[in-house]
């Protein structure tokens, strides 16, 4: 190892000083003909260290700022920092956010489609335009927050936003410490909005029947089916009838239908490792698998998803749409919508995070329905979890089952069942 340099820090020159050392190495002329001779100099002190490539830097600083004596405090402290390996170019935090983006994205790993189209969604419509043109170095917690509080709407998406920004300059303070820390670590997103139990409460048995009712008639098998067995819908629209076994009552979730930028594609895996799983198929599945597969007499083969998952061979699928195709989402609503009308149950709910009037019940409440009537048959919780697919059994019981709407009653009459009606207290002088 060298030997430490004993003129670390030094005092550098200035054409603006008037001292004898200035004046010899800036002697006066035309340009710096109205100095003043002084006797002390008043030019900066350079601090100079190596950093961990070793490479040599070096900073200055100003009579103003402490000279000497505080090039000497940072020289201690970066070759601290420097031994710890905790020392951090600070020119290297001097890029723009968008420039850090490129860097940062072009290494990430491969991500499902929804995943990324969301991440990058998040970014072009809500961080690019308000911070692109920002430094790493420049970013402070409380603009990132006050931002995130009053221009983000909607709880999930500022969740969602947040935990993209937080993993990108997380990922700045890990490269070589471009960044000293994580301005985004700690930002609130809020509460979520709460819902009435109302508007949670999926429809009743009897409530499915009477939407059944309204349904063309073509449908019918398919919403029976999705009542019967709780399935997503995008794995009821993928299920291929290579994977029904009738025989043995049930069937195989291998793969779900997804949607990207307006377009289906088949996605190999369901939601999670649990979405692998077997769904026992009940007499009316069974009857409504039968009346498709009479229909459209679809091919006893799966089609591997290859290199072009749009290709969607809906020739092997069992709900199909009336001409043959994929049964999507945007179709089916036209229909759903009529018959929820007809059926007297239709009732438009907005939603608190984005104001928007929705329809209910959804579609996604016959899930709902299936795991209601999962837990009052009684069926124990790990056996709900593996039927309708979470790596959680706790998730199944405040995420899809739901009491009845009589639950007052039946504890009214529990706890007083001699009451007929409401009781009344009454007050008792002393």
């Amino acid at each position: 190892m060298g030997r430490r340099a004993s003129n670390n820090p030094r005092q550098v020159r200035s054409k603006a000083c008037g001292c004898i050392e200035c004046m010899e190495k800036y002697p006066p002329g035309d340009q710096y003909a109205d100095r003043r001779r002084r006797r002390d100099c008043v030019g900066p002190w350079q601090a100079r260290y190596r950093d961990p490539a070793g490479k040599q830097k070096a900073k200055n600083f100003p009579i103003s700022e402490g000279g000497k004596k505080a090039a000497e405090a940072f020289l201690d402290d970066v070759r601290s920092r420097v031994r710890r390996r905790e020392y951090g170019d600070p020119k290297r935090g001097e890029i723009t956010l968008s420039q850090w983006w490129e860097l940062w994205w072009a290494s990430q790993p491969d991500r499902a489609v929804t995943t990324r189209n969301r991440k990058l969604s998040n970014w072009r419509v809500h961080i690019e335009p308000k911070w692109g043109r920002w430094r790493l170095c420049d970013l402070e917690h409380i603009e990132l927050q006050a931002w995130l509080t009053r221009e983000v709407k909607g709880y999930h998406t500022r969740k969602k936003v947040q935990e993209l920004l937080n993993q990108m300059l997380r990922a700045a303070v890990k490269d070589g410490k471009r960044i000293p820390f994580n301005p985004a670590a700690d930002l609130e997103v809020g509460e979520a909005p709460k819902k009435h139990p109302d508007d949670l409460r999926p429809p009743s048995w009897d409530q499915c029947a009477l939407i059944i009712e309204e349904l063309p008639a073509y449908y019918r098998p398919f919403v029976v089916f999705l009542q019967h067995t709780g399935m997503r819908w995008g794995e009821a629209t993928a299920l291929r009838w290579e994977n029904v076994d009738l025989e043995a009552h049930h069937l195989k979730v291998k793969e779900v239908l997804s949607e990207d930028d307006g377009r289906l594609f088949r996605k190999a895996a369901p939601k999670s490792a649990a979405g692998f799983r077997t769904v026992p198929v009940l007499p009316e599945a069974a009857d409504a698998i039968r009346t498709m597969v009479a229909r459209w007499r679809p091919e006893c083969s799966v089609t591997p998803i290859g290199d072009d998952p749009y290709q969607l061979h809906p020739g092997e699928l069992v709900f199909r749409g009336p001409q043959g195709g994929v049964l999507s989402r945007h179709n089916f609503r036209r229909v759903w919508v009529p018959a929820i009308q007809a059926a007297g149950l239709a009732r438009q709910v907005r939603n608190p995070e984005t104001g928007r009037l929705e329809w209910w019940p959804r579609v996604h409440d016959l899930r709902h329905v299936f795991a209601t009537r999962l837990k009052d048959l009684g069926i124990p919780e790990k056996d709900a979890q593996a039927i309708l697919g979470h790596e959680r059994g706790s998730k199944v019981t405040w995420l899809y089952q739901h009491a009845p709407e009589d639950v007052a009653a039946r504890v009214r009459a529990v706890m007083a069942p001699e009451a007929e009606g409401v009781r009344l207290l009454r007050a008792v002088a002393g």
